[in-house]
């Protein structure tokens, strides 16, 4: 019996220790790809490729993709648009496959390195190539979407249900640390670009260049360390060329089995309300301030630098938060906070950076947090050996369905020539939200997922 003893002990030991191998190498991934979101989506392609397509637009302001009359200063939010349709449609496929084959990593690792090499070709994109722009932010943006899709369905795998908060928390912190760090040096290059002895157009390149090269560099972190999982007894039939069919039937099989988590599928709708308000600040705000509020691009770099150093905190908080008064309440006291935030976004006055500054902050302490705990919260509520699939559906309603933020940004401008008129939408989306999600009974869910019930949630 000692002998048995000490040999399970061990074995306890070396578990934990290799599952928190993996959590380390997971942070990595949300180091390597936030550089992405926050350089190019949010900083520096939205006004850039807003110059080229106006560069490229007749005498009216239009330019004419596939022969369709778009006005210049929406193409950037109708690009974004149509990438995250596009994901809709890659998503269920990729998580399907994922769970049916067993081979989620390298997935993971070809998504990751399409996108990255996608966004170091932006270095290209220069003179009156908006449609180069368009394409390349379409390729990189729906490879980020799947492998950050697959990326979340490790975390039921590599973390016991009372670590999730905190090592989803952790993953947040880490890539908005990253950000800063990058942003920083972004903000070095394109201050003193006349010193390098290079165009601000040019400064503008290597910045989206370079966030592809980290993206691709730093991904070799968690490839290395994460581990693939057993596929389910029925993978071998998603073998060889059957495993795009065999994805999407067991895409249909998903779909159906959700039905039997109502529950599950009320915390998505609710999440995909207030998370496309989030996702519409992150890619529209570069847009607005330079567009709507006549900020130059200095004071945009400071100001997002500013939401990477708070998110990171903010996430670190929320999560200690969360321990205390359980991540669903917590995540409900941040969706007040974005409310009376983008409220007061609507009246900023136009060449105001302290103004702006002041919504940086409202924005950088619930951003990461709500995103974290919102991440850690649906683990609990996937069955076992179903997370990529679900991650897909989470990840549609993360990005995937968020395209109806960006186009009524792009339509609003269309219809009116003004960002601020859009604006007043988003509030709608997390008032919404908010009223979903309380009425979610998340003890209730996540019993009837299967899955064991936290001491406090």
């Amino acid at each position: 019996m000692g002998v048995q003893s000490t040999e399970a002990v061990t074995g306890v030991v070396e578990e934990t220790a290799a599952r928190r191998r993996e959590q380390r190498g997971w942070y990595w991934y949300d180091w390597a790809n936030s550089v992405y979101s926050t350089s190019v989506l949010t900083v520096f392609l939205g006004p850039y490729l807003t110059s080229v397509a106006k560069a490229a637009a007749d005498a009216d302001g239009f330019v004419h993709p596939l022969g369709i009359p778009v006005r210049a200063g929406s193409f950037y939010a109708y690009a974004v648009s149509a990438s995250l349709v596009l994901s809709v449609l890659a998503m269920p496929l990729a998580g399907a496959l994922a769970d049916r084959t067993g081979r989620k990593k390298p997935l993971m690792g070809c998504c990751a390195y399409l996108g990255a090499g996608a966004t170091t070709g932006m270095f290209f994109l220069a003179g009156e190539r908006y449609l180069l722009g368009g394409a390349l932010l379409i390729v990189a943006n729906v490879s980020f979407v799947v492998s950050t899709m697959l990326y979340n369905s490790f975390l039921p795998q590599i973390a016991e249900p009372e670590e999730r908060d905190a090592v989803s928390s952790r993953g947040w912190a880490f890539g908005y640390a990253a950000g800063a760090l990058v942003l920083v040096a972004d903000l070095a290059l394109y201050g003193a670009h006349d010193s390098f002895g290079i165009s601000e157009g040019t400064a503008v390149r290597i910045c989206l260049a370079s966030a592809g090269l980290w993206w691709g560099a730093f991904s070799l972190i968690p490839l290395r360390r994460l581990r693939d999982r057993r596929a389910a007894a029925e993978a071998p039939a998603a073998a060889g060329g059957a495993a795009p069919v065999q994805g999407w039937r067991q895409l249909r099989e998903t779909l159906r089995g959700m039905r039997r988590h109502p529950l599950t599928l009320s915390f998505l709708l609710a999440y995909l309300l207030y998370n496309d308000g989030v996702q519409t600040v992150i890619t529209q705000a570069s847009v607005y301030g330079s567009e709507e509020l006549r900020l130059d691009q200095s004071t945009l770099i400071t100001a997002i630098l500013l939401v990477q150093v708070l998110a990171a905190a903010g996430a670190l908080l929320m999560g200690r938060l969360a321990r205390r008064y359980g991540a669903q309440r917590t995540i409900l006291g941040s969706l007040v906070a974005w409310t009376l935030t983008l409220a007061a976004g609507y009246f900023l006055p136009a060449k105001a950076p302290v103004w702006f500054f002041a919504l940086a902050v409202g924005i950088g302490l619930v951003l990461g947090g709500s995103q974290a705990l919102s991440r850690s919260l649906f683990s609990h509520l996937v069955p076992r050996g179903k997370e990529a699939e679900y991650f897909s559906a989470y990840e549609m309603s993360d990005r995937g369905v968020s395209w109806l933020g960006p186009l009524v940004f792009g339509v609003a401008y269309q219809l009116t020539g003004s960002y601020r008129d859009a604006i007043v939408s988003l509030v709608a989306f997390f008032v919404v939200g908010f009223v979903l999600l309380a009425r979610v009974p998340v003890s209730r869910a996540i019993a009837a997922a299967g899955n064991p019930v936290p001491d406090r949630i």
